[in-house]
């Protein structure tokens, strides 16, 4: 089959009366067929046009996104987290950023600052959502993320959620600088669920795969500690 398709082939490039005809066949399906060719032209424009058009319409809303998140910034840096969250009557709040500019990257980054505000203001589950909604492939800010549900979590004494959350930001790209401060927190979720089996498990991947980090020193003594209670 294959052999006949390259004969095949091979035939319409040695022979000119062939690929006339070819030629032929198609002008004709083409003529005889305007209106499909001009619908398929008219919605590969407008595929075109929208995409082009969006890419501009999102970069406007970014520069606008971010102008408004300099003042937001500023009222978190100093600690006014309710005017941070709710704008001050001039400058927009993380919540309406967040609403209003969902497609830009500084709307993104607002959910990330409601919901820190959020936590910090001890309002657990309006925290989480915000931090649910923020997504972002950065290294270090993801997986902050994700380690901020965790801590909504235990201050709620759901133990096991926080666990998942902390395992979560932990494999978020893994690596030595933040991994063993995420896994640390899990393994003292599991303690809390007295799953001491567990804790042990995350103690020992510190102390085997990150043995670099700050955290080594605390997870050998926490092991320890478990294993003398056991």
């Amino acid at each position: 089959m294959a052999k006949k398709q390259v004969e095949h082939n091979h035939e319409l490039l040695e022979s000119s009366e062939a690929l006339k005809e070819r030629l032929e066949g198609a002008e004709h399906w083409i003529e005889s067929n305007p209106k499909m060719i001009i619908g398929f032209a008219v919605v590969l424009l407008i595929v075109v046009a929208g995409y082009f058009g969006f890419q501009y319409y999102k970069g406007g809303q970014e520069e606008t996104a971010q102008r408004e998140m300099f003042q937001a910034v500023h009222y978190f840096e100093q600690d006014s987290l309710t005017k941070a969250l709710e704008g001050d009557g001039n400058a927009l709040g993380f919540k309406t950023i967040a609403e209003d500019y969902s497609v830009t990257d500084a709307g993104k980054l607002a959910n990330y600052y409601a919901g820190l505000c959020y936590l910090k203001l001890g309002q657990f589950k309006p925290s989480r959502l915000y931090l649910e909604d923020f997504t972002s492939s950065d290294l270090l800010i993801q997986a902050r993320a994700y380690s901020l549900i965790g801590d909504t979590y235990m201050e709620e004494k759901s133990y096991e959620d926080a666990a998942k959350y902390y395992n979560k930001a932990a494999n978020y790209k893994a690596n030595k600088y933040f991994s063993p401060a995420y896994l640390l927190k899990e393994a003292l979720a599991y303690e809390k669920l007295n799953q001491n089996d567990k804790a042990k498990n995350v103690y020992d991947k510190i102390i085997s795969d990150y043995w670099e980090s700050a955290e080594y020193q605390n997870a050998r003594k926490f092991k320890a500690r478990l294993e003398t209670n056991s």
